[in-house]
C-alpha cells in the first residue's frame, strides 16, 4: 500500500468527488491541507470572510447539482461559518465546511483558537466530526460526501486537527471511489393510493417545492401534470420546477411572496399533492385556512417532514424524481383518466383575470416596474440569486422563470448578504451563463466585501439593487405596532453611495431614478460586465415606503396598490 500526506489522500477525494472549485481563507491551523491543494488540479478563491466562503459554496452546489467546499482555519473562521451551515441546513443543500484545529494534545487547554467547533455546529449540520486519527481522514471525507446528498441533502463539518493534518497514511487512491447513495423509492401501494385519491378529487393541484429542483425531477412533474391533467403551483423553493408560461401553471400561493391567481386556485382545490415541499409558515399562513376541507397528499424524502407541520392524509416516504416517475408509470397502466377540462380551464382564467399591475410610470419609481423590466432584459437561460426582504418578495411575485436551478433563494433562514457571495459560487458553477443578483440597499453590505473575490479572480455577473433606503421589510411589519422606529437608513442625499462602493472594489455602477431608463442600464451593465469581467450594479431608487403583500391568511391579505 502506497504512503502519502493524509491531506493529499483528502485532496484526491475532493477531486474524485466532483469538486472542481473550493472557496476558503487560509490560515496556519489549516495549512497543511492548503500544501495538498496545490497540486489537487482543484481551483481555489480566497474569501474576505468565511460566511462568505460558506454560501459561495452554497450557491455552486444549488447550481452545479454537486457537493459545495468551504475551507477555513480554526476558531473564528468555524464560528463564522454557522450561519451558512444554518442555510444549507435550512434549504436542503449539500456542502462541506472544513476546519482546522489546534493540535489534538493542546485541546483541553485553551489553545489559541481553540473552540469545540463540533459542538457549535451539530445543530446546523446532518454530521459534525472531528478527525482523530489521521487514517481516518480520507474515508471521513468519503462519508461525509456520502452523508450531505443522501436523504435529504444538507451540510456536514470535519475538523481537522493541525497534528492529524501533518501525518503520513497508506492510501492507494487508485482503488478509491466515492460511496454509493441508496435511492429512497416510494412504496408501490402508497403509490397507487395516491392515483387513486387524484382520480377522486375534482379540483386537484401539485404543489412542487424544493425537493423537485434538488432531485431532477422537473421532467417528471411535467410529465404527471400533463398527463393527468393537474395544474402545479412551485413554492418559492419550488420556483423554476415547472416553466412560468406552462399551460398548467398555477402560480404560487402564500401570505408574502404569492399571486393572487395562485391563492385563488389554492383556494378552490379539493386535492393538493405537495411533493417535496415543507409547508412553510410565510406560505401557509393561518393553517386553518389553508388546509380547509382539502385532502393533502405530502411526499417527501425525510420520514420526519411527513406530520411536522400537519397529518396528511397519506403521506409517501420517497424521493421526489422517484416517485412522480412511479405514479406516472402507475397511471399509464390504466386506461383513462378523469376529464380535468372544466378545473384546468378554470385555473387559466384565475391566471389571466387575477393579476398584479408591473407597467406603472411613476417616479419615485415602482417595484414592479423593475420586475418588468428584468422580465424583459433577461431571457430563460439567466440564473438569479436572491435573498431576504421586500425586494425578494418582490422577485418572488413578479419574475418568471422558466429552468429548474435557475432561481436561488436562502428561502428559510434567509441570512442578509447572500446574494453576492452566492452569485460567485452560481458562476464559478457555470461560468458561461449569465448570472443576475437581485439585491436591497441594505442587505447588498452586509458581505459587500465579496466584492473583491469577484474582483480578484474576474467573476462577472449584474446586480440589481432596488434601493429604498430602508429596512423595508421591517418597516412594514412595524405598521401593524404603528410604529417607524429605527428602520430609516437614509442620509445626506442617499445614504451610502453605493456606486463608490463598487468602484472601490474595481468594479463599476450606475444610479436609476425614472422608470425610462432601467432599460438602458440593464442593458449597459450587461455589456460592462463582460468588457470588464467584474460585477456591475445597476442601483434604481424605487419608492421609498413601497410595500408588499401582507396579511396572515391566504384568503384575507392586504394589497399595497389597486388591483
Amino acid at each position: 500500500m502506497p504512503e502519502l500526506p493524509a491531506m493529499e489522500a483528502v485532496a484526491g477525494v475532493l477531486k474524485s468527488e466532483g469538486v472542481d472549485t473550493v472557496f476558503g481563507c487560509p490560515g496556519a491551523a489549516i495549512l497543511p491541507l492548503y500544501a495538498a491543494l496545490r497540486t489537487s488540479g482543484i481551483e481555489h478563491l480566497i474569501v474576505r470572510h468565511e460566511e462568505g466562503a460558506t454560501h459561495m459554496a452554497d450557491g455552486w452546489a444549488r447550481t452545479s447539482g454537486g457537493v459545495g467546499v468551504a475551507i477555513g482555519t480554526s476558531g473564528p473562521a468555524g464560528t463564522n461559518m454557522i450561519t451558512g451551515l444554518y442555510t444549507a441546513m435550512a434549504d436542503s443543500i449539500p456542502i462541506i465546511c472544513v476546519t482546522g484545529q489546534a493540535p489534538s494534545t493542546k485541546l483541553h487547554q485553551e489553545a489559541f483558537q481553540a473552540v469545540d467547533i463540533v459542538q457549535i455546529a451539530k445543530p446546523v449540520t446532518k454530521w459534525a466530526v472531528q478527525v482523530k486519527e489521521a487514517a481516518q481522514a480520507p474515508w471521513i471525507f468519503r462519508e461525509a460526501f456520502r452523508v450531505a446528498r443522501s436523504g435529504r441533502p444538507g451540510p456536514v463539518l470535519i475538523d481537522l486537527p493541525l497534528d492529524v493534518q501533518k501525518q503520513t497514511i497508506a492510501w492507494d487512491p487508485s482503488v478509491d471511489a466515492p460511496l454509493p447513495v441508496t435511492p429512497v423509492a416510494p412504496h408501490p401501494l402508497r403509490v397507487r393510493r395516491a392515483l387513486d385519491m387524484l382520480a377522486a378529487a375534482e379540483r386537484p393541484l401539485i404543489l412542487a417545492g424544493g425537493g423537485v429542483i434538488l432531485a431532477e425531477a422537473s421532467d417528471a412533474l411535467r410529465e404527471v401534470a400533463e398527463m393527468l391533467q393537474i395544474p402545479v403551483q412551485v413554492t418559492l423553493m419550488g420556483k423554476g420546477a415547472l416553466p412560468d408560461g406552462h399551460p398548467l401553471h398555477a402560480g404560487m400561493t402564500g401570505i408574502q411572496t404569492t399571486q393572487r391567481h395562485g391563492n385563488a386556485a389554492f383556494l378552490q382545490a379539493d386535492l393538493v399533492l405537495a411533493v417535496g415541499a415543507r409547508f412553510g409558515d410565510r406560505h401557509t399562513g393561518d393553517i386553518d385556512v389553508y388546509r380547509g376541507d382539502r385532502t393533502f397528499i405530502h411526499v417527501d424524502i425525510e420520514p420526519t417532514q411527513i406530520g411536522k407541520v400537519f397529518g396528511p392524509d397519506l403521506g409517501v416516504v420517497s424521493d421526489a424524481r422517484l416517485f412522480l416517475e412511479a405514479l406516472r408509470d402507475a397511471a399509464g397502466e390504466r386506461s383513462s383518466h378523469p376529464d380535468r377540462s372544466e378545473w384546468t380551464a378554470r385555473v387559466a382564467e384565475l391566471r389571466s383575470t387575477l393579476t398584479r399591475r408591473d407597467d406603472y410610470d411613476d417616479v419615485p419609481i415602482k417595484p414592479a416596474r423593475v420586475f418588468k423590466e428584468i422580465n424583459t432584459a433577461f431571457g430563460p437561460d439567466t440564473y438569479f440569486v436572491t435573498a431576504i426582504g421586500l425586494y425578494q418578495i418582490w422577485s418572488g411575485m413578479f419574475q418568471r422563470v422558466f429552468k429548474p436551478r435557475h432561481y436561488q433563494v436562502c428561502g428559510q433562514a434567509g441570512p442578509l448578504g447572500w446574494e453576492i457571495p452566492a452569485a460567485i459560487g452560481v458562476k464559478k458553477a457555470r461560468p458561461d451563463a449569465e448570472v443576475v443578483g437581485i439585491v436591497g440597499d441594505y442587505s447588498f453590505q452586509f458581505l459587500v466585501e465579496e466584492l473583491a473575490v469577484a474582483a480578484q479572480y474576474r467573476v462577472p455577473f449584474v446586480l440589481v439593487m432596488l434601493n429604498n433606503e430602508y429596512l423595508g421589510l421591517i418597516r412594514q411589519a412595524e405598521i401593524e405596532y404603528d410604529m417607524n422606529f429605527e428602520v430609516d437608513i437614509h442620509y445626506d442625499e442617499f445614504g451610502s453611495d453605493n456606486i463608490k462602493i463598487m468602484e472601490a472594489y474595481g468594479c463599476s455602477g450606475r444610479r436609476v431614478h425614472r422608470p425610462d431608463d432601467i432599460a438602458g442600464a440593464l442593458a449597459w451593465a450587461r455589456e460592462e460586465a463582460v468588457r470588464i469581467g467584474r460585477p456591475v450594479l445597476v442601483e434604481i431608487m424605487i419608492e421609498r415606503e413601497a410595500n408588499s403583500v401582507r396579511g396572515t391568511a391566504i384568503d384575507r391579505l392586504i394589497e399595497p396598490e389597486p388591483v
